[in-house]
């Protein structure tokens, strides 16, 4: 039997004057709060694509549209089933996948979830433009959580991300106008997936030039 003096490095004891129900929902959201593995997370992002492109191989267009679906709102729902919480990015893109794939399916036009990146790509530059000219960069919104950086810093990288988003948009409405079927599911895979991770990992001098924990820092270390 396990004593109750090894289970202390697990989770908190509940603290003096506590309910019972708050003890438990204490535990409950510090279960819920605790961060996705990456590798977990990464097949939760790529996982839908890859069925896609895995699905039009062998079945065509108009299944592949389903699978991307049904898979994308799994791991939408496996996502919030681990954090309580859904992603703004995954979760519009969810929605849009839903309504544009209805819409091939039911008419039976591959035309609506070719176009839904474009449309994607254009909502999130026009949100994220709109943010600006608030003078509120709303990708700080976003990544919150993950990047500490100064006001200058998330203008920048909010203005490149917006310039970046109108550029697959672009080539996205290039891609699917002027290429097979095929062809542009093999871009979505191998070509748009790779470029947004290579433009993300590009931004990574401008994040430790506006790091605001070392903007923070640096005139105690100058004292």
């Amino acid at each position: 039997m396990i004593s109750p003096r090894s289970r202390r490095g697990t989770l908190p004891g509940p603290l003096p004057g506590s309910t019972f129900e708050q003890v438990i929902a204490s535990r409950y959201t510090l279960a819920m709060n605790q961060p996705i593995h990456p590798a977990l997370k990464l097949a939760l992002d790529l996982g839908p694509l890859v069925l896609f492109f895995l699905a039009n191989g062998r079945w065509g267009i108009f299944a592949a549209t389903g699978v991307f679906m049904g898979a994308i709102l799994i791991a939408l729902a496996v996502s919030y089933a681990l954090t309580r919480r859904l992603p703004v990015m995954a979760l519009v893109s969810a929605v849009l996948v839903t309504a544009f794939g209805g819409l091939t399916l039911v008419l039976h036009d591959e035309t609506f979830i070719k176009v839904k990146p474009t449309i994607l790509y254009a909502l999130f530059a026009g949100t994220l433009l709109f943010g600006l000219l608030l003078r509120k960069p709303l990708l700080e919104i976003v990544f919150d959580s993950v990047f500490n950086l100064t006001a200058e810093g998330w203008r920048k990288l909010t203005l490149r991300w917006c310039l970046f988003f109108v550029a697959m948009a672009v080539v996205n409405e290039i891609v699917w106008r002027n290429a097979s079927t095929d062809t542009w599911v093999s871009f979505k895979l191998f070509g748009a997936l790779p470029l947004t991770f290579l433009f993300g990992a590009l931004q990574y001098p401008l994040l430790m030039k506006h790091d605001a924990s070392k903007t923070a820092t640096s005139p105690a270390k100058d004292g």
